[in-house]
């Protein structure tokens, strides 16, 4: 029996990308993980974007100081251990409660739950969450790659091609 095919939604880019933007990088509360995040500012880098990564296990309050502190373009959030579905939807309702913040891009990606592909998709719930564009481990990087250099904002739509990890 084959697994059922994601929900995929393909999120609007990064808006105004006709330059280098500040990005924030980060996991969420729960993951240790640290490459994921390595590979993620170099990969935003080679974009020509300039990177913050705060590192791994942040406290939804230090991630939301730092949004204030280095005021970025975007935020993007990794998550490896497979609790992303849980501690993202936490994050992205603190940061859109925040009056300065709420208007800030943020996008996840990577192991979002623990049972892989056949759990299903939280893309659906995370976008609904809060989220500007999640990136599911399943399908690749590639949709992350169009997302940091489309150079015009597109509304959010059921596409028929996959969203990559992070």
């Amino acid at each position: 029996m084959s697994a059922a095919a994601p929900t995929v939604i393909t999120p609007e880019p990064l808006p105004d990308t006709t330059g280098p933007r500040r990005v924030l990088v980060s996991s969420v509360s729960s993951d240790s993980h640290t490459w994921n995040l390595v590979f993620l500012q170099l990969l935003i880098e080679e974009y020509g974007h300039s990177v913050t990564n705060i590192g791994a296990c942040v406290p939804d309050d230090l991630l939301i100081a730092e949004c204030r502190r280095h005021r970025p373009d975007m935020v993007v959030i990794s998550s490896v251990n497979g609790h992303g579905h849980l501690d993202g939807r936490r994050l992205i309702a603190r940061l859109r409660a925040e009056p300065d913040l709420a208007d800030l891009p943020v996008v996840i990606g990577g192991k979002l739950g623990t049972r892989g592909s056949e759990g299903g998709s939280h893309t659906r719930a995370l976008v609904e969450a809060g989220f500007d564009a999640v990136f599911e481990d399943s399908v690749g990087i590639g949709e992350f790659r169009r997302y940091l250099t489309a150079p015009t904002r597109h509304a959010l739509h059921q596409a028929a091609s996959a969203a990559p990890a992070l």
